[in-house]
């Protein structure tokens, strides 16, 4: 079971959320200029991190609200939470390498 902070609800389960994928993908500004090969390479392509990882995450049983987790793939630990449009928070050397 993983419990997520929502900055607005507090600790719920993950159940309650929906998973956005990878946090800080900018939109192409001119996406009909992009070849088929960018255009495909910006929809699918994502880092694959065994680490500390970016994250969007969207209370979809609760406030609704969009937001960013910074979590471990490994250990599932959530290290950080933060509102969309905000900057990523730096970690500790300890956090980010465990």
């Amino acid at each position: 079971m993983l419990l997520i902070p929502c900055p607005w609800c507090g600790d719920r389960h993950e159940t309650e959320f929906r998973y956005g994928g990878e946090a800080h993908i900018a939109r192409p500004e001119k996406p009909a200029d992009l070849s088929d090969t960018e255009w495909g390479d910006f929809l699918f392509m994502r880092t694959n991190t065994k680490g500390v990882f970016a994250e969007r995450w969207y209370h979809s049983h609760g406030c609704r609200q969009w937001f960013n987790v910074l979590r471990h793939t490994v250990s599932h630990e959530i290290l950080a939470v933060y509102k969309m449009g905000e900057k990523r928070p730096q970690l500790k050397k300890t956090e980010a390498n465990s």
